[in-house]
């Protein structure tokens, strides 16, 4: 048993299927086959994302691409009283998800709302209601596939790592969905690579609508997510 486990990681198979779990921020998520492993560099969004929300009673909130649902659980553990809507196009991976949602119920904690579909079209009863959205999409531009580690190209789900010719594909899409999902002075936050520090904010830049539009770094000191407010909050000039 321990001999197959050492040659299976050494083949690549990312320990994290090996386990059968990982852990993000304070939760444990179940992760396998068909679902992109979470890594830590989405914990520097879900942190940002709870200091901007945390003060807000009941606040709605939104995860597209949940993936195994990380983001959207760590939402749902960190902020009391949030209610959590989270979406997912891979049938495959929203499985992940239910099963680490369904965990999250039976330890007797309040439901996160998973959907399947994509960004774009993700929740319309929910336009202009919502008071943060929240996405780690895929970013990894088709031309850099060969620049993968084996444990990500090999393993996870191909439809949670590329994004297109530059990689922005689902990251406009997400901020089409932000900008009709949003209340005004409603926030977003989106992951992307280290390599996109300007060409991520400058999705928002270019769409205009969007004030306070900056980009941030992860623990490493690597450009990591953009954050943006959609318009302007009622009484604000």
């Amino acid at each position: 048993m321990y001999g197959d486990l050492v040659a299976r990681r050494a083949s690549r198979v990312p320990l994290q299927h090996l386990t059968g779990s990982v852990g993000f921020r304070w939760i444990d998520l179940e992760v396998g086959p068909g679902v992109f492993v979470p890594r830590p560099e989405t914990e520097s969004v879900v942190h940002w994302a709870v200091e901007a929300v945390k003060d807000r009673e009941s606040p709605l909130l939104v995860d597209l691409c949940t993936g195994s649902g990380a983001i959207a659980l760590a939402l749902a553990n960190e902020v009391p009283g949030a209610v959590v809507h989270a979406v997912e196009r891979d049938p495959g991976a929203l499985l992940w998800a239910r099963r680490n949602a369904a965990n999250r119920v039976r330890a007797g904690d309040p439901e996160v709302h998973l959907h399947q579909g994509s960004a774009e079209a993700a929740l319309p009863a929910l336009d202009g209601t919502v008071d943060l959205v929240a996405s780690n999409p895929p970013y990894i531009p088709e031309d850099e596939r060969h620049l993968i580690d084996p444990e990500v190209v090999d393993h996870d789900p191909e439809l949670a790592l590329f994004g297109g010719t530059d990689g922005l594909d689902v990251v406009r899409l997400v901020e089409q969905a932000a900008r009709r999902l949003l209340k005004p002075g409603g926030l977003v936050v989106v992951e992307h690579s280290d390599r996109q520090g300007r060409s991520a904010p400058g999705v928002f830049q270019a769409a205009g609508g969007w004030a306070e539009v900056q980009d941030h770094p992860d623990l490493t000191g690597r450009d990591r997510f953009v954050t943006a407010r959609w318009g302007h909050a009622q009484g604000e000039a």
